[in-house]
């Protein structure tokens, strides 16, 4: 029977004898789970975790895998559920679906893991998770209720903050002024782009792109992300963003950092985008504490990161009546449902949306509907039109465009 990746066979050498044997048959059994899901692909980054896991349940179970039950889980989830630094359920549930898999593995008869612990311990392996003890997704979102997209007046104020920061480091002689003008341009165009933070930093200056259809915009018409977020044992996925016209603000800004202010760092023919003063890439790390603190200092919620540019992205370009496949290609989301929960539409969007159908069911001058549908009391709902203002260009010092689309 030929073996496969991950066999007790491959990794336990017959007719050894071992001085710690359960120890070291647990050793093997990790270093064939790892070698499976190696096997398909799935990242180093997302394996160590999942070992790191094994050993800690091991550790808080006082026994290995042949011995757990699912006691052993339940008591596990309610110490990861109490106290002050207790977990989120997204993150039990990953936690709950790893020893899921682990458990899985050992009990598949092509790994022979079962005859194995017999032989050595008396006892095969068991799966210990099952629909009673582990947590069940119900929710599309199970983010943080604070985390959402920023209004049309935050984002004005972000940018409002970010170029009189530039203008204050500039103008008071002291280093820094490259720094925060790359900072704020970085900010800017996660947001006219509504990209991810790690895709944000991963760009190239090559990855910047004409649009022939807008040719005033030179290189600048697209943004091609080659470091999109990957599927589980995938690579990263490709797409092309296309600059819109709400957000042409961003193209100047853009060519100002790539011809002008970018050089004045001797990059030379480096292909990073986004470099700091030591020819480094900027990482997500780096650029989430810099949004971290230019939020507090502009007193936005705490709750507010990188990553809420991106869900008002979304959110900002279903207000400005951009259709919803258009949207879920911008943001590379593989289902509609996905960019539905990144969406988060303003009360005045409702209104205008609600103002809409009303003139469209019914007459201007009668309340009697038009489609045949019942009559409806119109006054106070859409009887009245909003006077308030619905920014559709933000940045740069630029000047708001009223009205809807």
């Amino acid at each position: 029977m030929e073996l496969v990746p991950g066999s007790s066979g491959l990794v336990l050498t017959a007719g050894v004898a071992l001085l710690d044997e359960a120890s070291a048959v647990f050793e093997a059994m990790l270093t064939g789970w790892s070698t499976q899901q190696k096997s398909r692909l799935v990242g180093v980054a997302t394996v160590v975790p999942r070992i790191q896991l094994l050993r800690r349940f091991a550790a808080f179970a006082e026994s290995f895998p042949w011995a757990w039950t699912a006691a052993d889980v339940e008591e596990f989830t309610v110490s990861l559920t109490s106290g002050a630094d207790r977990l989120a359920p997204s993150t039990i549930r990953g936690y709950h679906l790893t020893l899921r898999m682990f458990c899985d593995y050992l009990t598949d008869p092509r790994y022979d893991w079962g005859r194995e612990c017999v032989t050595r311990f008396g006892q095969p392996p068991a799966q210990v998770c099952h629909e009673w003890n582990t947590v069940t997704h119900l929710n599309e979102y199970e983010g943080r209720p604070g985390r959402r997209p920023l209004s049309y007046e935050e984002i004005q104020t972000l940018f409002d903050y970010l170029d009189q920061r530039v203008e204050r480091i500039a103008g008071s002689g002291r280093k820094g002024a490259l720094a925060a003008m790359r900072d704020a341009q970085m900010i800017k165009t996660a947001y006219a782009y509504g990209l991810r933070c790690r895709e944000l930093c991963r760009l190239e200056v090559v990855d910047l792109h004409p649009n022939p259809k807008v040719p005033q915009w030179g290189t600048y018409g697209s943004v091609h992300v080659r470091w999109g977020k990957a599927v589980r044992g995938g690579i990263p996925r490709r797409r092309t963003v296309h600059t819109v016209p709400d957000f042409d603000w961003v193209v100047p800004g853009l060519k100002q950092w790539v011809t002008q202010a970018r050089p004045l760092l001797g990059c030379g023919d480096h292909p990073a985008l986004w470099l700091n003063e030591r020819l480094q890439r900027v990482t997500p790390k780096q650029m989430e504490r810099r949004f971290a603190a230019i939020r507090d200092d502009i007193g936005l919620d705490r709750d507010l990161v990188m990553h809420c540019l991106r869900h008002s992205y979304v959110t900002h370009l279903i207000e400005f009546d951009y259709p919803g496949r258009f949207v879920q290609e911008q943001v590379g989301h593989a289902y509609a449902s996905t960019t539905a929960i990144y969406a988060n539409v303003s009360d005045d969007f409702k209104t205008k949306t609600l103002q809409h159908a009303l003139r469209r069911v019914y007459s201007a001058d009668s309340a009697t509907p038009t489609s045949g549908g019942p009559a409806l009391e119109t006054s106070g709902v859409g009887a009245a039109t909003t006077s308030e203002s619905t920014p559709g260009r933000t940045g740069g010092g630029d000047e708001t465009k009223d009205g809807e689309r």
